[in-house]
């Protein structure tokens, strides 16, 4: 069998770990299959030679545009400060148009996606990007239905990913589409990631973070919340462990972390059971009270809600069959 191309596409002032990150998992990939290489990962870009990133470090284009075609399967457009200019390069929306027309699938990385963006490819499609530019995306390009919190989306052949480090991610999703669960979830523990990290991007926005690491005062409360989930966890009881009135600590728990502490509290159970019911050990009733849903039919209920599908059906797609 060939192998298949997987290409990433550079330009002057491209982020560097938007590229080598998805390429590391898909080299890993190999390594871990052994025998011949599924996947032939190369750098490509107007021309080959050297390409210097954002960073000042340089990446080395192994091949032109023009000379790639055969076996293209992936195609990566990635993110970076040069975006902006890559933009206006009609030769390489041209090229984004003609290769992408070539390979099985075309992604993108971080702002890669305003490239695929330019190019009309994601016109009345559902795409996301780096959280501090989904605005300006659903803004600039109003035919993409554009989707914020996603750490990657994927529509029809197209698959967006959030910003930077959501390219591995992305990897892992491709390589799990090929090969499986088990690979893609081997591939993710040499690289020391989750296959399905916790929560969506708006976790890391910069209001919350910026909130998250100015104030310390719910800090602790927050390390505690996640150490007791299989307490009830009322708003009573988080305003006794930050010796607070109730209703002080309702109001100024949004207004640091952005989120009320009973939808905090939700979101901490969901990711907890996520995790649960990916390994795969315990019952769905034992989780449940675990992690303080109070029965199975809340989980249930608290799933839909967010994740749109129940715990069963989360636990059949994710679980690695190493838990079977």
């Amino acid at each position: 069998m060939a192998e298949k191309v997987v290409a990433a596409v550079l330009y002057p002032d491209f982020q560097m770990l938007d590229a080598t990150g998805p390429l590391e998992a898909f080299a890993l990939t190999n390594r871990l299959l052994g025998g011949d290489p599924a996947y032939k990962v190369v750098t490509t870009a107007r021309q080959k030679g050297p390409v210097e990133a954002s960073s000042g470090l340089t990446l080395m284009a192994q091949t032109s545009w023009d000379q790639l075609g055969e076996n293209l399967d992936t195609l990566i457009f990635i993110g970076g400060r040069g975006v902006r200019t890559a933009m206006k390069d009609k030769d390489m929306l041209f090229s984004a148009r003609r290769l992408s027309g070539m390979a099985r699938r075309t992604a993108s990385v971080c702002t890669g996606a305003f490239l695929l963006a330019e190019a009309g490819l994601l016109n009345g499609r559902r795409a996301t990007t780096h959280w501090d530019d989904t605005d300006q995306l659903a803004r600039e390009y109003p035919r993409i239905s554009v989707q914020r919190d996603d750490i990657y989306v994927r529509d029809g052949q197209f698959v967006t990913a959030a910003g930077v480090t959501a390219g591995i991610d992305l990897a892992l999703a491709l390589i799990e589409e090929d090969h499986g669960r088990d690979v893609a979830l081997a591939t993710a523990r040499m690289l020391v990631v989750y296959l399905k990290r916790p929560g969506g991007q708006s976790q890391f926005s910069r209001e919350l973070s910026a909130q998250a690491t100015s104030s310390s005062r719910f800090e602790r409360l927050r390390q505690w919340i996640f150490d007791n989930l299989d307490k009830p966890l009322s708003v009573e009881d988080l305003a006794d462990q930050a010796a607070m009135a109730p209703r002080s600590l309702a109001r100024r728990f949004a207004q640091d972390l952005g989120v009320t502490p009973a939808k905090f509290v939700e979101h901490a159970r969901i990711d907890a059971a996520r995790r649960d019911l990916e390994d795969g050990g315990l019952t769905i009733d034992k989780i449940a009270a675990n992690r303080g849903f109070g029965g199975a039919d809340r989980m249930r209920r608290s799933f839909q809600r967010s994740l749109g599908v129940s715990p069963q059906e989360y636990r059949d797609r994710f679980r690695s069959k190493e838990s079977v």
